[in-house]
C-alpha cells in the first residue's frame, strides 16, 4: 500500500499549496446552487490531484466532487474532494483542506487529509493507525456529554427542508459542553481522531466529504455509524463519528430529533 498513499500524500500537498497560493485572490466562483460555490481553486485542485492518481493509477475508478464518477470499472476507486470548506476559502476564513481516499469495493484503505493553513497532514492506513505530521494520534478519553466538545455540520439546502439538522444542534447545545460549526466536515472527523472533539454529527453528506476521515477516525480508535447506531457504509448520507465512549449517548439525543438525511 506504500505506492498509493505516497501518491495520496504527494497529491493533498500539492493542492494544498495551490490554495495557499491563491489565498484572497480568487479570479472566478460560481454557483451550484444559490448558496453552494465552486471556485477555480476547486477545479484546479481536483485535475492535480486526478492527473497525479492516473499518472500512477490509470486503471482505478474516481469519485470527485467537481467531476463527478469515472468511466473506469474497478474494485479500486479514489474519493476526492480537493477543497473542503469551499465557503470558507471563498471568505477568506482558514478552515479547508484537501481529502483523499482510496477505496476497495466500498471499504476505504488509505485516507489523507491535508489542512495547508496549519501545515497539519493526517494519514490512514487500515490496521496500521492514524498519524498527524507523522505521530500517532487517538481519539479523547472523555466519556460523558457534559465534559464534551462536539462538532457539526449543516447542508446547503438548510433554508430548503425541515430536516436540516437545527433541532440536533439545539438538543446538543444542551445536553454538552460546546457545539462548534467550523465548515468542513473533513476537518471535523480529523479533529475527533486526534482528541480535540469527542462526537461529530451530520446529515445531507456525500462520500468526499467523509471517506478519508472515516478511515482516519476509526483507526484513531473511534467509532463511525448512522445515526440509530447501525453500521455507516459508503454512500450513506448521515454520520455519527465520536470517540466511542460517548457514542452511544450521542445516539440518545439523536432520537429526541426529526432530522434525518
Amino acid at each position: 500500500m506504500t505506492q498509493p498513499l505516497d501518491v495520496a500524500i504527494s497529491a493533498a500537498r500539492t493542492a494544498g499549496q495551490i490554495q495557499k497560493d491563491h489565498t484572497n485572490r480568487i479570479a472566478r466562483i460560481e454557483y451550484k446552487g444559490d448558496i453552494n460555490p465552486v471556485t477555480e481553486v476547486d477545479l484546479l485542485c481536483e485535475q492535480e490531484i486526478i492527473k497525479q492518481i492516473r499518472g500512477h493509477f490509470p486503471d482505478h475508478e474516481i469519485l470527485a466532487e467537481e467531476s463527478g464518477q469515472s468511466s473506469q470499472k474497478n474494485a479500486w476507486r479514489w474519493v476526492i474532494d480537493p477543497l473542503d470548506g469551499t465557503v470558507n476559502y471563498a471568505h477568506g476564513y482558514p478552515c479547508y483542506c484537501v481529502s483523499i481516499a482510496l477505496e476497495r469495493d466500498g471499504q476505504v484503505q488509505v485516507g489523507v487529509i491535508y489542512n495547508p493553513n496549519l501545515d497539519e497532514l493526517f494519514v490512514a492506513e487500515r490496521g496500521k493507525g492514524a498519524t498527524l505530521n507523522g505521530e500517532p494520534i487517538r481519539v479523547s478519553t472523555i466519556d460523558t456529554l457534559l465534559r464534551s466538545m462536539l462538532v457539526t455540520g449543516f447542508a446547503y439546502n438548510i433554508a430548503e427542508t425541515e430536516h436540516n439538522n437545527l433541532d440536533h444542534f439545539a438538543n446538543f447545545s444542551g445536553e454538552c459542553q460546546a457545539v462548534r460549526r467550523p465548515g468542513s466536515a473533513a476537518m471535523d472527523l480529523c479533529y475527533v481522531a486526534c482528541g480535540r472533539f469527542e462526537g461529530f454529527w451530520e446529515l445531507n453528506l456525500h462520500p468526499w466529504d467523509y471517506a478519508a476521515g472515516w478511515l482516519l477516525l476509526e483507526e484513531a480508535g473511534g467509532r463511525v455509524t448512522r445515526f440509530d447506531g447501525e453500521p455507516f457504509t459508503m454512500g450513506d448520507r448521515e454520520i455519527l463519528a465520536t470517540n466511542a465512549v460517548v457514542h452511544d449517548q450521542m445516539i440518545e439525543v439523536l432520537k429526541r430529533g426529526h432530522s434525518r438525511a
